[in-house]
């Protein structure tokens, strides 16, 4: 079981709900203050209001950082948003109670996926999660993470793999500098995931889903995977990266 995610069937999309916790949160303006504090400083939203890491994908997904309740109004308005993936999970914060207030004031579902990690090996049934979920949200879509780096790289590299059908070796991309990642940090091991993958199917050539369900070994991953360089300073330091 992957703990705080909202896949099955689509049931777990948040739209507009009768009286939700999260305009209780905001219920008034010093709240509502507060929690713009809150996603500006204390989660470093003031350096994604200008720079969301925005890409599109085919077939009507989007990946990018945290947004803004601003930008959230503005990829509907030009994108027809109807879902958005928050990678994050739901919590306790005021700045997700304004990005859950945002979307059930827009009419969004919000669908809250945290069961991929940044920094550690990808669990299998997380994996099969978020194809499932791919499978029963409603596009166009917005799928996110906090830098919009390395979770909703992964992610995005899974939508690749299981809607669009494309190879391992193209869906990978999806992991790449010019998103933010780093491949020698930590966050490298996603990287790893899908390289073990094609060194398994070089040797004894087996589809995606059979060697991730029958043969990937989680923890032999985590043992193999190895730091490199300066990376992991620059994402967990200066970065500050979830």
């Amino acid at each position: 079981m992957i703990p705080d995610s909202s896949t099955q069937s689509g049931n777990a999309a948040i739209a507009n709900a009768a009286a939700p916790a999260s305009a209780m949160k905001l219920r008034s303006p010093w709240r509502r203050f507060l929690a713009y504090l809150d996603m500006l400083f204390v989660d470093h939203g003031l350096f994604r209001a200008t720079y969301n890491n925005l890409h599109a994908l085919p077939g009507g997904l989007y990946r990018a950082s945290q947004p803004t309740p601003r930008q959230i109004r503005r990829y509907q308005r030009d994108y027809g948003i109807k879902t958005i993936i928050n990678l994050r999970g739901a919590d306790q914060t005021l700045r997700y109670a304004l990005h859950e207030d945002t979307c059930r004031e827009l009419g969004i579902a919000l669908v809250n996926h945290k069961g991929i990690l940044s920094r550690s090996a990808p669990d299998t049934e997380a994996v099969l999660a978020t194809k499932d979920m791919f499978a029963n949200i409603e596009y166009p879509a917005l799928i996110h993470c906090k830098s919009g780096a390395d979770r909703a790289g992964f992610a995005s590299a899974l939508y690749r793999l299981f809607r669009l059908k494309e190879p391992v070796s193209q869906a990978e991309h999806e992991l790449d500098w010019r998103y933010g990642h780093l491949k020698g940090s930590k966050t490298g091991i996603l990287d790893f995931f899908f390289e073990e993958y094609e060194a398994f199917n070089t040797r004894q050539p087996t589809d995606f889903m059979t060697w991730l369900t029958q043969h990937y070994e989680r923890d032999e991953l985590k043992t193999k995977f190895k730091v490199r360089g300066i990376s992991d300073f620059i994402v967990d330091k200066l970065l500050r990266r979830e």
